[in-house]
């Protein structure tokens, strides 16, 4: 688990619609990226400005699939004319 901490309310709003929408977010922290699942976003209620922290399940990103082969240039439904 990765734990940030934030007061940019823009990035809050974007984690939380990633943890609605079950999709990975990126934080960059410092040096390091972490791309994962957004698992919770808390308010700190005594501080002023307002600071929330996220928690983060890192995970690896998708790979996009491959094509297995490729596609036929006769159109798909020509028999149909026939």
């Amino acid at each position: 688990m990765f734990t940030y901490e934030t007061a940019d309310q823009k990035e809050v709003r974007r984690f939380r619609i990633a943890q609605f929408n079950g999709r990975m977010a990126t934080v960059q922290a410092g040096e390091s990226t972490v791309t994962g699942f957004v698992r919770s976003v808390l308010e700190q209620d005594s501080s002023i400005p307002p600071r929330w922290i996220i928690t983060i399940i890192p995970g690896a990103p998708k790979e996009e699939p491959k094509q297995l082969r490729p596609t036929s240039r006769v159109r798909p439904f020509s028999e149909d004319y026939f």
